[in-house]
């Protein structure tokens, strides 16, 4: 994995860091691709449960990095970008803000340290990629609207008693407590995890920009496939194309 987002394993567990902590872990592109890749191996491998974490104690992260944005910052999004029926612990500390809150949003369970600030600010900067409605599918919809629109701090407790977050624990704790979850989901019937975490995936709606992201991964897959440019390399020298199917 690159340095910016690292990959380790634990046991069965695959926990996967964002590095960024001089930048408060602003999602830039190399971040999201790092990503990215990291729930792409998380996917193939043996590990049984993954999780996600972050630098630092200021931030897990500050958002998209307004000085060097992600292309398609939805390709660094578990459930969108990479789709896995394997269970992925968030573990938060500090600022959790705009598209990083879509990366918690997405995972399945998630632990807070008691310095954690959530916040969706794109209503008042004038800019969202639509992710963010999953919110109302995930916690009550007044509280999803509120978050949504209003662009206030949700601190740690509060962020708890709505229902975005299992557990709240002292600063520094987060990581040892998020390992606790994995390891029950670890040691636990891989193919009832699985099943239940598609069966919840197949239950809870997907809003329109997820659902655009999704068949914007498969078109990009053809469009960069080796047949697509065997295709465009054929078109230009007037031959038969040699397709392979990858």
């Amino acid at each position: 994995m690159s340095d910016i987002v690292s990959y380790e394993v634990d046991g069965k567990i695959a926990v996967i860091k964002i590095d960024r902590s001089e930048k408060m872990n602003a999602l830039n592109e190399d971040v999201i691709q790092g990503l990215r890749s990291a729930f792409r191996r998380y996917d193939d491998s043996n590990e049984r449960c993954a999780v996600l974490c972050a630098a630092g104690d200021r931030a897990f992260s500050v958002g998209a990095d307004i000085k060097d944005p992600p292309k398609e910052m939805w390709q660094g999004v578990p459930g969108v970008g990479v789709v896995t029926d394997k269970p992925i612990v968030a573990c938060v500390q500090g600022y959790c803000i705009g598209g990083a809150y879509i990366l918690v949003q997405m995972c399945d369970l998630v632990v807070a340290a008691d310095n954690t600030i959530f916040k969706y600010p794109e209503a008042q900067v004038g800019f969202t990629g639509g992710l963010i409605a999953g919110c109302a599918a995930r916690i009550p919809h007044k509280i999803a609207m509120e978050f949504m629109l209003l662009g206030q701090e949700f601190d740690a407790q509060r962020a708890y008693e709505v229902g975005m977050v299992n557990k709240v624990v002292p600063l520094g704790e987060q990581l040892a407590a998020a390992k606790e979850y994995a390891e029950i989901l670890a040691n636990s019937a891989p193919l009832v995890v699985q099943t239940i975490k598609g069966l919840v995936a197949d239950t809870v709606p997907r809003g329109p920009a997820e659902i655009s992201a999704l068949a914007r991964d498969k078109l990009l897959k053809v469009r960069d496939s080796e047949d697509g440019a065997e295709g465009r390399a054929a078109f230009r020298e007037k031959r038969t194309p040699a397709f392979k199917g990858k």
